[in-house]
Protein backbone atom coordinates (compact mmCIF):
# COMPACT_ATOMS: atom_id res chain seq x y z
CA UNK A 1 0.00 0.00 0.00
CA UNK A 2 0.97 3.72 -0.38
CA UNK A 3 0.81 5.99 2.31
CA UNK A 4 -2.45 7.34 1.58
CA UNK A 5 -5.79 5.35 0.69
CA UNK A 6 -5.90 4.85 -2.68
CA UNK A 7 -9.63 3.66 -4.62
CA UNK A 8 -8.22 0.11 -5.36
CA UNK A 9 -7.73 -0.33 -1.66
CA UNK A 10 -11.36 0.79 -0.76
CA UNK A 11 -12.60 -2.06 -3.28
CA UNK A 12 -10.71 -4.57 -2.00
CA UNK A 13 -11.41 -4.00 1.10
CA UNK A 14 -15.19 -4.10 0.28
CA UNK A 15 -14.49 -7.50 -2.08
CA UNK A 16 -12.49 -8.58 1.11
CA UNK A 17 -16.04 -8.06 3.43
CA UNK A 18 -18.92 -9.33 0.69
CA UNK A 19 -16.78 -12.53 0.00
CA UNK A 20 -17.94 -13.87 3.47
CA UNK A 21 -21.77 -14.37 4.55
CA UNK A 22 -20.65 -14.29 8.22
CA UNK A 23 -19.50 -10.99 7.54
CA UNK A 24 -22.82 -10.10 6.22
CA UNK A 25 -24.34 -12.27 8.94
CA UNK A 26 -22.64 -10.67 11.19
CA UNK A 27 -23.36 -6.98 9.94
CA UNK A 28 -27.13 -7.90 10.50
CA UNK A 29 -27.04 -8.40 13.83
CA UNK A 30 -24.36 -5.68 15.80
CA UNK A 31 -26.34 -3.38 13.67
CA UNK A 32 -29.08 -4.00 15.27
CA UNK A 33 -28.32 -5.29 18.65
CA UNK A 34 -25.16 -4.88 21.24
CA UNK A 35 -21.92 -6.57 20.09
CA UNK A 36 -21.74 -8.16 23.29
CA UNK A 37 -24.78 -9.88 23.41
CA UNK A 38 -24.08 -11.03 19.80
CA UNK A 39 -20.53 -12.28 21.30
CA UNK A 40 -21.70 -13.37 24.58
CA UNK A 41 -20.48 -16.71 24.98
CA UNK A 42 -23.24 -19.19 26.21
CA UNK A 43 -20.92 -22.16 27.38
CA UNK A 44 -18.96 -19.76 29.60
CA UNK A 45 -22.38 -18.66 31.24
CA UNK A 46 -24.31 -21.65 31.26
CA UNK A 47 -20.92 -23.25 33.24
CA UNK A 48 -20.61 -20.29 35.93
CA UNK A 49 -22.73 -20.04 39.22
CA UNK A 50 -21.80 -17.55 42.48
CA UNK A 51 -21.08 -21.06 44.76
CA UNK A 52 -17.67 -20.98 46.90
CA UNK A 53 -16.61 -23.67 48.74
CA UNK A 54 -14.72 -20.84 50.70
CA UNK A 55 -17.58 -18.23 51.76
CA UNK A 56 -16.84 -15.12 54.27
CA UNK A 57 -19.31 -12.65 53.34
CA UNK A 58 -22.47 -12.32 54.95
CA UNK A 59 -22.95 -8.48 55.03
CA UNK A 60 -24.81 -6.29 51.92
CA UNK A 61 -22.53 -4.56 49.35
CA UNK A 62 -21.51 -0.76 49.49
CA UNK A 63 -22.28 1.85 46.61
CA UNK A 64 -19.69 3.97 45.25
CA UNK A 65 -22.37 5.47 42.71
CA UNK A 66 -20.56 8.40 40.38
CA UNK A 67 -17.61 8.46 42.09
CA UNK A 68 -13.97 6.83 41.65
CA UNK A 69 -13.32 5.70 45.63
CA UNK A 70 -13.28 2.33 44.92
CA UNK A 71 -10.20 1.71 46.34
CA UNK A 72 -11.22 3.45 49.38
CA UNK A 73 -14.76 1.48 49.82
CA UNK A 74 -12.54 -1.78 49.06
CA UNK A 75 -9.68 -0.66 52.07
CA UNK A 76 -12.92 -0.04 54.03
CA UNK A 77 -14.96 -2.77 53.68
CA UNK A 78 -11.52 -5.01 54.35
CA UNK A 79 -11.58 -3.40 58.09
CA UNK A 80 -15.33 -3.09 58.37
CA UNK A 81 -15.97 -7.40 59.28
CA UNK A 82 -13.59 -6.93 62.09
CA UNK A 83 -14.98 -3.44 63.71
CA UNK A 84 -18.56 -5.23 63.24
CA UNK A 85 -17.59 -8.15 65.00
CA UNK A 86 -15.88 -6.08 67.49
CA UNK A 87 -19.27 -3.97 68.40
CA UNK A 88 -21.27 -7.30 68.05
CA UNK A 89 -22.81 -5.84 65.26
CA UNK A 90 -24.67 -7.61 61.81
CA UNK A 91 -23.75 -4.87 59.50
CA UNK A 92 -21.25 -2.05 59.50
CA UNK A 93 -19.50 0.64 57.60
CA UNK A 94 -16.94 3.54 58.35
CA UNK A 95 -17.57 6.55 56.44
CA UNK A 96 -16.13 6.53 52.58
CA UNK A 97 -16.35 10.81 52.60
CA UNK A 98 -14.32 11.38 55.71
CA UNK A 99 -11.03 9.81 54.17
CA UNK A 100 -12.21 11.42 50.92
CA UNK A 101 -11.87 14.74 52.05
CA UNK A 102 -8.76 14.18 53.46
CA UNK A 103 -7.28 12.17 50.09
CA UNK A 104 -8.46 15.18 48.22
CA UNK A 105 -6.76 17.98 50.36
CA UNK A 106 -3.95 15.69 51.04
CA UNK A 107 -3.29 15.26 47.00
CA UNK A 108 -4.02 18.80 46.57
CA UNK A 109 -0.58 19.29 48.82
CA UNK A 110 1.15 16.54 47.30
CA UNK A 111 0.76 17.64 43.63
CA UNK A 112 1.36 21.45 44.40
CA UNK A 113 4.91 19.93 45.88
CA UNK A 114 5.41 18.13 42.67
CA UNK A 115 4.36 21.12 40.75
CA UNK A 116 7.39 23.22 42.88
CA UNK A 117 9.84 20.21 42.55
CA UNK A 118 9.22 20.32 38.61
CA UNK A 119 8.97 24.75 38.37
CA UNK A 120 12.27 24.91 36.35
CA UNK A 121 11.01 22.25 33.78
CA UNK A 122 9.43 23.78 30.41
CA UNK A 123 5.56 23.04 30.51
CA UNK A 124 5.71 20.23 27.60
CA UNK A 125 7.90 18.55 29.78
CA UNK A 126 6.44 14.63 29.44
CA UNK A 127 6.08 14.61 33.73
CA UNK A 128 5.19 18.11 33.98
CA UNK A 129 2.31 17.57 31.43
CA UNK A 130 1.31 14.43 32.88
CA UNK A 131 0.85 16.26 36.51
CA UNK A 132 -1.25 19.02 34.69
CA UNK A 133 -3.26 16.20 33.08
CA UNK A 134 -4.84 15.39 36.24
CA UNK A 135 -4.95 17.32 39.11
CA UNK A 136 -7.76 16.37 41.17
CA UNK A 137 -8.70 12.68 40.53
CA UNK A 138 -10.89 10.12 43.01
CA UNK A 139 -8.76 7.24 42.54
CA UNK A 140 -5.91 5.50 44.78
CA UNK A 141 -3.45 2.59 45.76
CA UNK A 142 -3.60 0.40 48.71
CA UNK A 143 -0.31 2.49 50.18
CA UNK A 144 -2.18 5.69 49.78
CA UNK A 145 -5.57 4.30 51.86
CA UNK A 146 -3.16 3.19 54.34
CA UNK A 147 -1.57 6.49 54.55
CA UNK A 148 -5.17 8.16 54.84
CA UNK A 149 -5.78 5.66 57.88
CA UNK A 150 -2.41 6.41 59.81
CA UNK A 151 -2.80 10.25 60.08
CA UNK A 152 -6.14 11.00 59.37
CA UNK A 153 -8.29 7.87 61.00
CA UNK A 154 -11.93 6.71 60.61
CA UNK A 155 -15.28 7.45 62.01
CA UNK A 156 -18.52 5.50 61.83
CA UNK A 157 -20.69 6.58 58.49
CA UNK A 158 -23.23 8.48 60.15
CA UNK A 159 -20.30 11.11 62.06
CA UNK A 160 -19.60 12.22 58.68
CA UNK A 161 -22.19 10.66 55.83
CA UNK A 162 -22.65 10.99 51.68
CA UNK A 163 -23.18 14.09 50.52
CA UNK A 164 -24.05 14.92 47.02
CA UNK A 165 -21.05 15.78 46.18
CA UNK A 166 -19.19 12.54 47.48
CA UNK A 167 -21.28 10.53 45.89
CA UNK A 168 -21.15 12.16 42.71
CA UNK A 169 -17.91 14.12 42.22
CA UNK A 170 -17.59 15.89 38.96
CA UNK A 171 -18.36 19.44 40.12
CA UNK A 172 -15.91 19.12 43.32
CA UNK A 173 -13.33 17.62 40.97
CA UNK A 174 -13.39 20.44 38.35
CA UNK A 175 -13.49 23.14 40.73
CA UNK A 176 -10.47 21.81 42.72
CA UNK A 177 -8.95 21.30 39.23
CA UNK A 178 -9.10 24.58 38.11
CA UNK A 179 -8.04 25.74 41.34
CA UNK A 180 -5.05 23.81 40.66
CA UNK A 181 -4.34 24.95 37.87
CA UNK A 182 -4.21 28.02 38.67
CA UNK A 183 -1.86 27.29 41.38
CA UNK A 184 0.43 25.73 38.84
CA UNK A 185 0.52 28.48 36.39
CA UNK A 186 1.45 31.35 39.53
CA UNK A 187 4.20 29.00 40.88
CA UNK A 188 5.57 28.54 38.00
CA UNK A 189 6.21 32.19 37.30
CA UNK A 190 6.92 32.63 40.61
CA UNK A 191 9.61 30.34 40.05
CA UNK A 192 10.62 31.70 36.86
CA UNK A 193 11.29 34.87 38.85
CA UNK A 194 13.63 33.56 40.84
CA UNK A 195 11.76 32.96 44.08
CA UNK A 196 12.69 30.24 46.06
CA UNK A 197 11.02 27.36 47.26
CA UNK A 198 10.00 28.77 50.73
CA UNK A 199 8.15 31.79 49.00
CA UNK A 200 6.77 28.54 46.82
CA UNK A 201 5.44 26.70 49.64
CA UNK A 202 3.85 30.02 51.40
CA UNK A 203 1.73 30.80 47.93
CA UNK A 204 0.92 27.20 48.01
CA UNK A 205 -0.26 27.54 51.79
CA UNK A 206 -2.93 30.24 50.68
CA UNK A 207 -4.10 27.90 48.10
CA UNK A 208 -4.43 25.25 50.00
CA UNK A 209 -6.83 27.32 52.45
CA UNK A 210 -9.02 27.63 49.47
CA UNK A 211 -9.19 24.12 48.50
CA UNK A 212 -10.46 23.38 52.11
CA UNK A 213 -12.73 25.98 51.63
CA UNK A 214 -14.02 24.33 48.24
CA UNK A 215 -13.71 20.53 50.11
CA UNK A 216 -16.21 21.68 52.98
CA UNK A 217 -18.69 22.98 51.16
CA UNK A 218 -19.07 20.15 48.92
CA UNK A 219 -18.32 17.29 51.57
CA UNK A 220 -19.13 18.88 54.82
CA UNK A 221 -16.14 19.57 57.67
CA UNK A 222 -14.48 16.59 59.31
CA UNK A 223 -14.88 16.31 63.14
CA UNK A 224 -12.08 16.75 65.21
CA UNK A 225 -13.74 14.43 67.80
CA UNK A 226 -17.19 12.89 67.96
CA UNK A 227 -19.17 10.57 70.22
CA UNK A 228 -20.14 7.21 68.75
CA UNK A 229 -23.05 5.24 70.38
CA UNK A 230 -25.28 1.76 69.52
CA UNK A 231 -26.55 -0.80 70.09
CA UNK A 232 -25.35 -4.38 69.00
CA UNK A 233 -27.09 -7.52 67.97
CA UNK A 234 -28.50 -8.32 71.62
CA UNK A 235 -30.04 -5.21 71.86
CA UNK A 236 -27.06 -4.21 74.18
CA UNK A 237 -26.29 -0.28 74.49
CA UNK A 238 -22.36 1.00 74.28
CA UNK A 239 -21.05 4.41 73.55
CA UNK A 240 -17.54 5.89 73.22
CA UNK A 241 -17.48 9.29 74.33
CA UNK A 242 -15.38 12.11 73.00
CA UNK A 243 -13.33 9.87 70.57
CA UNK A 244 -11.25 11.28 67.84
CA UNK A 245 -10.82 9.49 64.50
CA UNK A 246 -7.54 8.65 65.13
CA UNK A 247 -8.54 6.72 68.74
CA UNK A 248 -11.53 5.02 66.70
CA UNK A 249 -9.34 3.78 64.41
CA UNK A 250 -6.69 2.34 67.01
CA UNK A 251 -9.90 0.99 69.03
CA UNK A 252 -11.65 -0.55 65.52
CA UNK A 253 -9.75 -1.04 63.04
CA UNK A 254 -8.54 -4.38 63.21
CA UNK A 255 -6.07 -5.35 60.43
CA UNK A 256 -2.93 -4.29 60.93
CA UNK A 257 -3.04 -2.27 57.07
CA UNK A 258 0.56 -0.23 58.11
CA UNK A 259 1.90 -3.80 57.50
CA UNK A 260 0.71 -4.94 54.56
CA UNK A 261 2.11 -4.69 51.28
CA UNK A 262 1.09 -4.66 47.54
CA UNK A 263 2.00 -7.50 45.39
CA UNK A 264 2.21 -6.95 41.51
CA UNK A 265 2.50 -8.78 38.69
CA UNK A 266 4.38 -6.91 35.74
CA UNK A 267 5.59 -9.37 33.48
CA UNK A 268 6.76 -6.70 30.89
CA UNK A 269 10.50 -7.14 29.95
CA UNK A 270 12.84 -5.52 32.21
CA UNK A 271 10.32 -5.83 35.20
CA UNK A 272 12.06 -7.68 37.49
CA UNK A 273 10.38 -10.37 39.78
CA UNK A 274 11.53 -10.35 43.17
CA UNK A 275 12.13 -6.37 42.85
CA UNK A 276 10.31 -3.64 44.62
CA UNK A 277 9.17 -0.54 42.35
CA UNK A 278 8.22 2.47 42.37
CA UNK A 279 6.43 5.60 40.48
CA UNK A 280 7.87 9.51 40.35
CA UNK A 281 5.02 11.74 42.08
CA UNK A 282 2.37 9.02 43.11
CA UNK A 283 0.76 9.38 46.40
CA UNK A 284 -1.48 11.14 48.46
CA UNK A 285 0.20 12.10 51.66
CA UNK A 286 3.21 13.75 51.66
CA UNK A 287 5.64 12.55 54.52
CA UNK A 288 3.93 9.03 54.13
CA UNK A 289 5.80 5.82 53.19
CA UNK A 290 6.00 5.88 49.53
CA UNK A 291 3.50 3.56 46.97
CA UNK A 292 5.80 0.75 46.71
CA UNK A 293 5.16 -2.72 44.93
CA UNK A 294 6.75 -6.31 45.24
CA UNK A 295 6.71 -7.49 41.53
CA UNK A 296 5.86 -11.35 41.71
CA UNK A 297 4.91 -13.89 38.60
CA UNK A 298 0.81 -14.26 38.87
CA UNK A 299 0.82 -17.68 40.74
CA UNK A 300 2.37 -16.17 43.47
CA UNK A 301 -0.52 -13.95 43.86
CA UNK A 302 -3.22 -16.59 43.20
CA UNK A 303 -1.65 -18.61 45.90
CA UNK A 304 -1.39 -16.06 48.53
CA UNK A 305 -4.99 -14.60 47.76
CA UNK A 306 -6.49 -18.17 48.06
CA UNK A 307 -4.41 -18.75 51.30
CA UNK A 308 -5.77 -15.82 53.05
CA UNK A 309 -9.37 -16.41 52.19
CA UNK A 310 -9.08 -20.18 52.91
CA UNK A 311 -8.14 -18.57 56.54
CA UNK A 312 -11.11 -16.10 56.67
CA UNK A 313 -9.37 -12.97 55.50
CA UNK A 314 -10.65 -10.87 52.88
CA UNK A 315 -7.98 -10.04 49.93
CA UNK A 316 -8.20 -6.04 48.87
CA UNK A 317 -7.15 -6.29 45.11
CA UNK A 318 -6.99 -4.03 41.92
CA UNK A 319 -7.68 -5.65 38.17
CA UNK A 320 -8.61 -4.28 34.46
CA UNK A 321 -12.43 -4.46 35.29
CA UNK A 322 -13.74 -3.82 32.27
CA UNK A 323 -12.98 -6.80 30.20
CA UNK A 324 -14.63 -9.80 29.25
CA UNK A 325 -17.43 -8.75 31.83
CA UNK A 326 -20.97 -9.16 32.36
CA UNK A 327 -22.29 -6.72 34.96
CA UNK A 328 -26.48 -8.19 34.85
CA UNK A 329 -24.75 -11.61 35.47
CA UNK A 330 -21.78 -10.42 37.60
CA UNK A 331 -19.32 -13.01 35.43
CA UNK A 332 -15.76 -12.44 34.43
CA UNK A 333 -14.11 -14.82 32.30
CA UNK A 334 -11.27 -14.50 29.62
CA UNK A 335 -13.70 -16.05 27.03
CA UNK A 336 -16.65 -14.46 28.04
CA UNK A 337 -16.97 -13.19 24.39
CA UNK A 338 -16.22 -14.37 21.48
CA UNK A 339 -15.54 -11.44 19.45
CA UNK A 340 -12.70 -13.23 17.36
CA UNK A 341 -15.91 -15.20 15.86
CA UNK A 342 -17.84 -11.90 15.44
CA UNK A 343 -15.38 -9.56 13.83
CA UNK A 344 -13.21 -12.35 12.18
CA UNK A 345 -9.98 -11.03 13.30
CA UNK A 346 -7.56 -11.70 16.07
CA UNK A 347 -7.61 -8.57 18.29
CA UNK A 348 -5.81 -10.63 21.31
CA UNK A 349 -2.37 -9.19 23.33
CA UNK A 350 -0.89 -10.62 25.99
CA UNK A 351 -0.90 -8.96 29.00
CA UNK A 352 2.89 -7.86 28.71
CA UNK A 353 1.48 -6.47 25.34
CA UNK A 354 -1.29 -4.63 26.51
CA UNK A 355 0.60 -2.89 29.04
CA UNK A 356 3.55 -2.05 27.35
CA UNK A 357 1.00 -0.91 24.29
CA UNK A 358 -1.30 1.15 26.19
CA UNK A 359 -4.19 -1.48 26.45
CA UNK A 360 -4.41 -2.00 29.72
CA UNK A 361 -3.90 -0.62 33.30
CA UNK A 362 -4.81 -1.38 36.69
CA UNK A 363 -8.49 0.03 37.16
CA UNK A 364 -10.74 -0.76 39.60
CA UNK A 365 -9.94 -2.16 42.99
CA UNK A 366 -12.48 -4.24 45.15
CA UNK A 367 -12.27 -7.39 47.72
CA UNK A 368 -11.89 -10.88 47.65
CA UNK A 369 -14.35 -11.97 49.74
CA UNK A 370 -14.38 -16.21 48.63
CA UNK A 371 -12.78 -18.23 46.21
CA UNK A 372 -13.78 -22.04 44.88
CA UNK A 373 -11.04 -24.51 45.65
CA UNK A 374 -11.02 -27.91 43.27
CA UNK A 375 -8.11 -29.97 44.01
CA UNK A 376 -5.96 -27.33 46.00
CA UNK A 377 -6.00 -24.92 43.28
CA UNK A 378 -8.26 -22.08 42.60
CA UNK A 379 -11.07 -22.50 39.94
CA UNK A 380 -13.13 -19.27 40.50
CA UNK A 381 -13.51 -16.29 42.85
CA UNK A 382 -15.52 -14.24 44.63
CA UNK A 383 -15.73 -10.58 44.72
CA UNK A 384 -17.23 -7.76 46.48
CA UNK A 385 -17.79 -4.62 44.32
CA UNK A 386 -18.85 -1.45 45.34
CA UNK A 387 -21.30 -0.50 42.43
CA UNK A 388 -24.40 -1.32 44.69
CA UNK A 389 -26.78 -4.52 45.14
CA UNK A 390 -28.54 -4.45 42.23
CA UNK A 391 -26.64 -6.46 39.98
CA UNK A 392 -24.54 -9.85 39.97
CA UNK A 393 -25.90 -11.95 43.07
CA UNK A 394 -26.63 -9.12 45.12
CA UNK A 395 -23.73 -7.01 44.23
CA UNK A 396 -21.07 -9.87 44.43
CA UNK A 397 -19.50 -10.83 41.51
CA UNK A 398 -18.17 -14.31 40.12
CA UNK A 399 -14.74 -14.04 38.21
CA UNK A 400 -12.91 -17.43 36.75
CA UNK A 401 -9.47 -17.92 37.38
CA UNK A 402 -8.56 -17.60 33.85
CA UNK A 403 -9.77 -13.77 33.74
CA UNK A 404 -7.60 -13.51 37.46
CA UNK A 405 -4.30 -14.41 35.38
CA UNK A 406 -4.76 -12.01 32.43
CA UNK A 407 -6.68 -8.69 34.24
CA UNK A 408 -5.68 -9.07 37.72
CA UNK A 409 -2.87 -6.81 38.63
CA UNK A 410 -1.92 -6.51 42.85
CA UNK A 411 -3.39 -7.54 45.74
CA UNK A 412 -2.45 -6.48 49.53
CA UNK A 413 -1.05 -9.10 52.05
CA UNK A 414 0.42 -9.71 55.55
CA UNK A 415 3.84 -9.85 54.45
CA UNK A 416 3.94 -12.99 56.47
CA UNK A 417 2.05 -14.68 53.92
CA UNK A 418 5.48 -14.54 51.74
CA UNK A 419 8.18 -16.68 51.01
CA UNK A 420 11.38 -15.74 52.83
CA UNK A 421 13.12 -14.71 49.71
CA UNK A 422 10.39 -12.25 49.18
CA UNK A 423 10.32 -11.26 52.19
CA UNK A 424 14.00 -10.32 52.39
CA UNK A 425 13.22 -8.81 48.67
CA UNK A 426 11.14 -6.19 50.68
CA UNK A 427 14.01 -4.69 52.58
CA UNK A 428 15.56 -3.60 48.48
CA UNK A 429 15.66 0.32 47.68
CA UNK A 430 12.67 0.42 45.18
CA UNK A 431 13.24 1.29 41.17
CA UNK A 432 11.74 4.69 40.23
CA UNK A 433 9.68 4.08 37.59
CA UNK A 434 8.54 7.38 35.76
CA UNK A 435 5.69 9.38 36.54
CA UNK A 436 3.22 7.86 33.29
CA UNK A 437 3.94 4.57 33.63
CA UNK A 438 1.47 2.43 33.75
CA UNK A 439 1.75 1.15 37.21
CA UNK A 440 1.19 4.33 38.46
CA UNK A 441 -2.70 4.00 37.28
CA UNK A 442 -4.75 4.63 39.85
CA UNK A 443 -7.76 2.52 40.84
CA UNK A 444 -11.69 4.14 40.48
Amino acid sequence: MNAQLEPADLERFAKDFASASAHRIAQNAVTRTAVEDIALNRAVVTSMDHSMSHLIDDWAVTNQKQSGRCWLFAGLNLLRKGAAEQMGLKDFEFSQNHLMFWDKLEKANHWLEAIIATVDRDVDDRTVAHLLGSPAEDGGQWNMFVALVRKHGLVPQSVMPETHSSSKTASLNRALSQLLRRAARDLRAAGATGEDFEQLRAAKGDVLVTAHRILSIHLGTPPARFTWQWADKDKLFHRDEETTPQQFAARYACIPVEEYVCLVHDPRTGMQVGRTYTVEHLGNVVGAPPVVYLNVDIDHVRRLAMEALVAGDPVWFGCDTGRMDHAELGYWDAALYDLQGVYDADLALDKADRLIHGDTLMTHAMLFTGVDVVDGAPRRWRVENSWGPDKADKGFWTMNDNWFGEHVFEIAVHPDRLPADLQAALDAEPVVLPAWDPMGALAV
